[in-house]
């Protein structure tokens, strides 16, 4: 007999997923269940997840960036872990999970520098004016450190083989060489550099959930210029390299300040590999319990690649299904261009072989799983870019008032003018509306595939016009530059060996079908639009969580695990229930696209502005991946409970149980994301006869000669400059 769930209106339910094919659940098997915790630029999250990949609770907490100074942007570790733990708690509180039952917790944040003092495990201030040790985590996107980096890159050591040729300012080691040149000295007349030790923001978070000292290969090969062993014949670190760009403190005891040696001193782990328990004080922290395992954690746009790029699609993409016949696990991930949006964009991609692409970050070996190669593209500023092309126009104040009158978003308010501006212009499309509009977006220097942070941006076809059309026009040309230039770093990776079929996207920007439309007819390649477009990275997280339980389960039936929840967790739970909170959790300010606030869109806007959902219901999945399972007619008006056990829950618990341990973790990664993934919408490009796709491929070339040119008159400048220099010394 089948069993109703009736749920009134939800805050963590507030599409009423039907869940007419999943009954309740005979006891079969516990029910597992995992935490995902992101940081962002902007916010903090975390997501609890149960085994068919559902979310149950989602929550978000805004975090502070200081910039005190021009380019130097600092945050706080102490307020991230606060804000970490009250999500974490939050998202346990909604899903109605006990929390003996949650045994994996995984964590991704920004590439962000985060400095400690060695014997006191204390912030330590990372500057400008060092008055304030809370501030100890240098933003990856501050750029206080061009002197140095500049100078990193004049050594062409080996290392910046594998970081595209050149280490980019927005890495690790040309903040810590700032620190050292710029850190004052203690009482004793000894550099406060020399008390510090150094994390990937990532690393710091597992470090603080487990007390372990253990490194990821995904913050220290991608950020800190370590070669996994084997490569060269370097072996991890590098003295040659540090004590070349001067930094022989790194060096000391084995490298100690940067997790030591592997396998000697220190512990590197590819994603998802198992770092360790949960402290008691950290489970108490979180509201979890010592059961919890952390699988090691990931740089976020890594874990959005891990959130999106196994996601089967409504109808197979051809290309990808005659490459998966010669594929087993990981490998099959090959060809699936991840491109987590937010504040700026990266591409993501993996193959087997180390592939170089001047000015395109990698390869990096072992970061996903052993033995497979990541190449990192990226593009400074794009949800940044949109807001400040928007927020610097003349109309920007009359768009609000008018998306405000409309009921949407401004993005979707400018879209729909655009379409209005096409008709009344008699214009043959929208993208003809800039045809004669050349706008280069690089506003914060170029990070792929020129590697330029001296690139600024340019716009050729300006007119006095300041109205809202002109926004809108500006607008949609800020669109096209995103698209442009990431088929400028797709053809580059292509050229180099990448083999790229397709597009995985994630982030708020996903709802803009402008933009989406756009980089489909820019790189000629099918869009995939994930099943959760704001959660797909902390999704991921979820899924490093995932990889660690299987740990854990081997460890289950030791009595010792301390349940750890405490009045923070009944405190959240009776904030949500008050007056002024968000209607969702799924409609709050993405921590991808804070800057942009892309994804703050109302539920019911977004729904009807674009066919693209944030998350597509159960059984339409079970329905397109062709799943049999059996529906009572009497449950379909059946409504997502997210406290109920339902068969495919059961079911999924027992199979995860009966896993072979033997399957490495780079293996177990892949499954368990092809198990959670969902589906995923396909956005295809135009026709290559489409007069549009020609108009784009015409721009394609003024907007590379715009490159060259600006280079060039740089150039010009830049020797005048010398020769006037020579001048006045004589």
């Amino acid at each position: 007999m089948a069993t109703h769930i009736h749920s009134a209106k939800s805050f963590t339910n507030p599409f009423h997923l039907s869940l007419r094919n999943l009954q309740v659940a005979d006891k079969q098997g516990d029910p597992i269940y995992y935490v995902g915790v992101d940081v962002g630029t902007g916010s903090a999250r975390a997501a609890v997840v149960d085994q068919t990949g559902a979310i149950l609770g989602l929550s978000e907490r805004p975090i502070t960036r200081n910039e005190l100074k021009a380019n130097f942007i600092t945050q706080s570790s102490t307020e991230i872990w606060d804000a970490i733990c009250y999500c974490v708690k939050t998202a346990i509180s909604q899903s109605h999970v006990d929390p003996a039952d949650v045994l994996g917790i995984g964590f991704d944040a920004t590439c962000s520098l985060v400095a400690i003092n060695e014997k006191t495990d204390e912030p330590m201030a990372v500057g400008p004016d060092f008055a304030d040790h809370l501030e100890n985590i240098i933003l990856w996107m501050d750029h206080r450190a061009e002197v140095e980096v500049n100078e990193i890159n004049a050594t062409h050591d080996e290392c910046l083989k594998y970081v595209g040729g050149k280490m980019s300012i927005e890495m690790e080691l040309p903040k810590m060489k700032w620190l050292k040149n710029h850190m004052p000295k203690d009482s004793n007349g000894e550099s406060l550099f020399k008390q510090c030790k150094f994390y990937d923001l990532a690393d710091f978070l597992t470090h603080k959930a487990t007390g372990s000292e253990t490194r990821s290969f995904c913050s220290t090969v991608c950020k800190q210029g370590y070669i996994p062993e084997g490569i060269t014949n370097r072996n991890g670190w590098s003295s040659e390299f540090l004590n070349k760009i001067d930094l022989p403190e790194l060096v000391e005891d084995n490298f100690r300040r940067l997790g030591g040696v592997n396998g000697v001193n220190g512990k590197f782990l590819s994603a998802g590999e198992t770092v360790g328990s949960l402290t008691e004080r950290s489970a108490e922290q979180l509201g979890l319990t010592t059961d919890c395992y952390v699988g090691s954690g990931v740089i976020d746009a890594y874990a959005g690649w891990i959130g999106t790029v196994a996601a089967q699609t409504e109808t197979p993409i051809p290309d990808l299904v005659e490459q998966d016949k010669s594929n087993k696990g990981m490998a099959k991930a090959k060809g699936r261009l991840a491109a987590v949006a937010g504040t700026s964009t990266c591409h993501i991609c993996l193959d087997d072989k180390p592939i170089f692409v001047d000015g395109v970050w990698g390869p990096y070996r072992d970061v996903m799983a052993k033995g497979f190669w990541l190449a990192e593209g990226g593009q400074s500023c794009t949800g940044a870019l949109l807001a400040h092309v928007l927020s610097t126009h003349p109309a920007y104040m009359e768009l609000g008032v008018a998306s405000e009158a409309s009921g949407t978003s401004r993005f979707d308010y400018l879209n729909s003018r655009l379409e209005q501006l096409k008709k009344s212009t008699k214009e043959r499309s929208v993208v003809a509306l800039a045809k004669n509009l050349f706008f280069y977006g690089d506003f914060h220097g170029n990070r792929s595939p020129i590697a330029d942070p001296q690139m600024r941006a340019s716009i050729i076809g300006q007119s006095m016009d300041t109205s809202l059309d002109s926004l809108a026009i500006e607008y949609l040309a800020a669109c096209e530059f995103i698209g442009q230039q990431t088929r400028h770093i797709i053809e580059k990776m292509e050229i180099a060996g990448y083999d790229i079929k397709a597009i995985f996207m994630s982030g708020g920007q996903c709802r803009n079908g402008l933009l989406m439309r756009l980089l489909a007819d820019c790189t000629g390649l099918p869009i995939v639009i994930p099943r959760y477009i704001d959660a797909s990275v902390v999704f991921g997280s979820a899924m490093l969580g995932a990889v660690a339980a299987e740990d854990a389960l081997k460890n289950r039936k030791e009595p010792n695990a301390k349940s750890r929840r405490n009045s923070a967790v009944s405190n959240a739970d009776n904030q949500q229930s008050q007056p002024g909170q968000p209607p969702s959790p799924y409609t709050a300010p993405s921590a991808t696209a804070s800057m942009t606030s892309i994804s703050a869109l109302a539920a019911g806007n977004a729904q009807s502005a674009y066919p693209f959902p944030t998350m597509t219901p159960i059984e339409d999945e079970s329905k397109q991946l062709g799943a049999n399972i059996d529906a009572s007619d009497d449950d379909e008006d059946a409504q997502l409970s997210f406290g109920s056990k339902s068969r495919a829950q059961a079911t999924a618990t027992k199979n995860f149980i009966s896993k072979k341990s033997g399957a490495g973790p780079g293996d177990r990664l892949w499954k368990i994301m092809t198990e959670l993934s969902g589906v995923g919408r396909i956005i295809y490009p135009s026709s290559v006869t489409d007069p549009d796709r020609k108009l784009l491929n015409t721009k394609y070339k003024i907007f590379l000669d715009q490159i060259e040119t600006q280079q060039k008159y740089r150039a010009m400048v830049a020797k005048t400059e010398e020769a006037i220099k020579a001048y006045l010394n004589i």
